[in-house]
Order: structure tokens, then sequence, then C-alpha cells
């Protein structure tokens, strides 16, 4: 390759105590080219991308920018030579406008935002964005909010930008945008890292993939020569199937009818607006919508967790045969019935799991109230601790290991293990796999597949338009907290319900025109 190297990385470790997060790694990217960054949850990805934009220092080995040696102790070390990190989770400032967004921050604080404007236009339209400066970041759609973060590095004179999960919460439409903008960035000369795992975008966006396993790197190779079960077997070290069987839906019962629910924020904000829809016992029930359109709204409401302004939610129970109306229910009341909810949010610690208690104190959370003495006994507990740890490789020194130690995916595989040990006849889940690696991920689609076909009623909030139309048997899409679709999960496409998932949104906006 005749290209000249961007960032070089020789022999780069760095330990966390004992823990060995990345252990003589080299790796080169170079200018005008996209790199992908893949890996298992715990390969080290993000630690060594964290080293080149500043967040950490490696323990050994060096970095090059452009064939020169370069010493990256902070963000703004890694600004001086370019590079620019776009986080997973924004770092915006809800009531400014883009051009504030973009300027704050800025040494001494001293800018003029007129001037500031025009260079951040000349910028989008260098790139072929499409945003409104003076718009504020909280009016923005979540791919609005991203491309702010990138103008912000672009603007600071970024030409080296690492993304991180980039798509994670963009519909088809909003990700082929970004891909085709990251290309003229990359047509420009500029060198793209991504990380992602999403392998079909790997194949299609990157020009090379680099592949680390448990923290050392395994190799790279050119985009064009490789396959997704190649790249799953550099990942992994095995090859695994990446199909999800999807068997035909048999003897479903309308399990849950939810009819007409409304709900109002503490702002006033109606942030579900007459919904209804039904789910079955022996189907997964997909919805599929942009970031904030009801998801979590729509089954907290389930789970009694969200005051109603209308509507009714009725549950067949299979316990007495009878329908009851799920409305008039407490949590707990609901989750004995057998209506379970696993939420994975981006505070996985925040709802479900206490941080400061180990694995085994966390199963006993779900068995404490039916205690009829002050002792609590651990053994079925521990029990349980132990089987998920081994059913979901769950990676812990211990089932004593306090659960805020452990990665996010291995807390999301103890949350949604927990609630499938339960038995439910409802299970709802909510990003189950946000931030798994393909190999977790695919084990967890089995373990929802393996409910469905005992009969349970799974609903499925998932950011993957391609696993929702190969997992679900239905798929509804939700915009603005309205329904605005129901498709077949065997014959619909990804445009079709990207489409729907900004249907409501374009209704708005014609109304309002």
């Amino acid at each position: 390759m005749d290209k000249q190297p961007a960032i070089e990385l020789k022999n780069i470790t760095k330990r966390f105590g004992k823990v060995v997060a990345n252990k003589d790694v080299n790796l080169t990217a170079y200018r005008g080219e996209i790199l992908s960054i893949l890996g298992e949850n715990g390969s080290g990805k993000t630690t060594l991308m964290n080293m080149i934009s500043g967040i950490y220092f490696p323990d050994e080995g060096e970095i090059f920018i452009d064939e020169k040696e370069a010493v990256i102790t902070s963000p703004k070390d890694a600004f001086s030579y370019k590079i620019g990190m776009i986080h997973q989770h924004f770092k915006l400032v809800d009531v400014f406008s883009e051009a504030e967004n973009i300027v704050l921050g800025l040494e001494d604080g001293k800018y003029n935002l007129k001037a500031s404007t025009e260079q951040i236009k000349k910028i989008s339209e260098q790139y072929g964005f499409e945003l409104d400066v003076d718009k504020k970041i909280y009016t923005m759609s979540v791919s609005e909010k991203q491309t702010v973060e990138i103008i912000k590095v672009l603007y600071r004179g970024a030409d080296i930008l690492i993304l991180d999960e980039p798509t994670a919460v963009l519909t088809p439409q909003e990700t082929e945008k970004l891909f085709n903008i990251l290309r003229r960035m990359r047509d420009d000369g500029k060198c793209i890292i991504i990380i992602t795992h999403k392998l079909h975008e790997v194949l299609s966006l990157s020009d090379r993939v680099s592949v680390l396993r448990k923290g050392e790197y395994v190799g790279t190779v050119n985009t064009a020569e490789t396959s997704e079960s190649e790249l799953t077997e550099m990942m992994v070290g095995k090859k695994i199937e990446l199909n999800i069987e999807r068997n035909e839906p048999h003897d479903t019962i309308d399990r849950l009818i939810v009819n007409g629910i409304t709900c109002v924020d503490r702002m006033g904000t109606t942030v579900l607006d007459d919904v209804s829809f039904t789910a079955k016992s022996g189907e997964i029930l997909g919805i599929a919508g942009i970031a904030g359109s009801g998801q979590r709204e729509l089954l907290e409401s389930i789970a009694g967790l969200q005051h109603l302004s209308s509507g009714e939610i009725l549950y067949l129970n299979p316990k007495t045969d009878s329908i009851e109306n799920l409305r008039d229910k407490t949590p707990m009341q609901i989750r004995n019935m057998g209506v379970r909810l696993s939420f994975v949010p981006e505070d996985r610690l925040g709802m479900g799991l206490v941080g400061n208690m180990d694995i085994v104190d966390n199963m006993m959370l779900r068995s404490y109230s039916k205690g009829h003495s002050m002792f609590l006994k651990r053994k079925k507990p521990k029990d349980l601790a132990m089987k998920i740890i081994h059913d979901l490789e769950v990676v812990t020194p211990s089932a004593s290991t306090p659960v805020r130690r452990l990665s996010g995916g291995n807390v999301q595989k103890v949350l949604v293990g927990r609630e499938i040990a339960a038995s439910p006849t409802v299970l709802m889940v909510a990003y189950p796999v946000r931030g798994l690696d393909i190999n977790s991920s695919y084990m967890i689609y089995n373990l929802l597949n393996e409910q469905k076909e005992k009969g349970v009623a799974v609903i499925f909030v998932g950011e993957d338009l391609d696993v929702l139309v190969e997992l679900c048997d239905r798929i509804m899409v939700i915009g603005s907290g309205k329904i605005t679709g129901v498709v077949d999960g065997r014959t619909t496409t990804k445009e079709e319900i990207g489409l729907l998932m900004t249907k409501s949104k374009q209704e708005g906006e014609s109304d309002n025109g």
C-alpha cells in the first residue's frame, strides 16, 4: 500500500491492575482509508482507541502520527495531533445551538460566533452535512446530534476521526447518509477509524478490517477479500453460525391486548398517543423506532411503571384463564402474574441491578419479597447465578464479584438471564444486545427463540433492523409516540421499516408547514 500512515501503534500494552486490556498490539491506519476495528466484548477495542484519543496512556509501546513519535496524555494532546473521537453517547449542551456547541470549550473561550458560523457552514457544504447552525440541540434527532459531534471535531482541525458505534440508533436512510459523508472524508485524505459490531456495515463501508481478540491483535484483512464468516472466526477463534432460526408461530393466543393507551410525561408532553396492538404467545413482536419515540414508555406502561392518561392493557392470565386489566395493578403484582421487563438502557446498572451487590445478591432481589423469614436463603439464588454464568458465558472472576466490576456486555447477560429464569408468560426486552459482541448477541437471540417455542409472548425492542427482520414474526413501528405501521417480518424490508420510522416526523413537519 502506497498510502501514508496516519497512525502506527507499536507494541502497545495497557494494564488495569492484573487485567491486561491490550497486549503488544501493532496496528496501522492510513490516510485516505476507512479502517474498521472488530472484536468481542472485552477484546480491547475501546481501550486501544482511548489511548489514541488521550483518555488512557499506554504502559508500554509507542504511538506514531505521520511517522513521528507522539506523546498523547490527554484529549487536548490528541487534538494537537488532529485526532478527534466521536463517542457513542454525545457530549452536547441541550439548550445551546449547533454553532454554540461546536465552539464551546475552545482555548481561552475566545471566539467570534459569526465568523465561526461561516466556517461551520463551509465544512457542512464540503462534506454534505444538512444542519441549521441556529437549531437547539434539544430539538434535534439523534442523527443531527451525531452530525454536530462530527462537525465539532472537524472544526477543531481533526483529520484522524474515530467513531464508536456510529450507527447504533440510526435508520437505514440515516446510516447511508452518514456513510456517504465518511466516504467523502476518506476521499479528501482523512483517516477514518470505526468501532462497530455490525458486520454487514463493515463490509459495506470499510477498506480494511483489523481484529482484536482478548486484548491481542489477530490480523488485518482487505474488506473486498473477506466475508462475515471469516471475520467472525477471527474474532471468536472458531466458526459459529450467523443464522437466526425463525420457526413458524404455533398455538398462538392473544396474551396481551393494548387498547388506546396514552401517556403524558411530567413536562406535559404526550409520549404515547392512543397506542393499540396485540402481543401473542408463541411469537416475537419486534418494535422499531428512532431513539426516544416512546419505546421505553410503552414497555414501562405495560410493566406498571408509567401512569396512563387513558386506555387499557388486557392480559390473559394463564393461571386463572381470565382477562385482567394491568392498568389497575402495581409493578409487583404484574411481575407476579408473569409479565417480565428486561430493559437495558444506557445506564445498565440504573434499572434492575445493583452495582455494589454481587451476582448472587442481584438474583435474590427478585425473590426477596417472597421470603417469610428475616433470614435470606442464598442457595437457590447462588445456583441460579452459577447457571447464568455457565449458560451465558458471563466473564467474571466469581459469582461473588460486584456487578459494577463486570463489562457492560456481561451485565446485560446477567440481567436478561435472570428475567428469562423467572419463566415469564410475557417477556419484554429492550436493546438486549446493545454493545454485545456477535457471539453473545446470537446467544441472546437463541434464548429469545427458546422462549417463543415455550409459548411466551416476546416483545423485542431493537436497533438493528437486519436483526429485527430476521428474528421477529411481526414488527411494529413507533414514531413520536404513535404506531405508524405493523409489518410481517418475513416479507418486509429494512427500507420499508425505515420509512415508517420517519413517517410521523415527516407528517409533523408537513402539518407545521
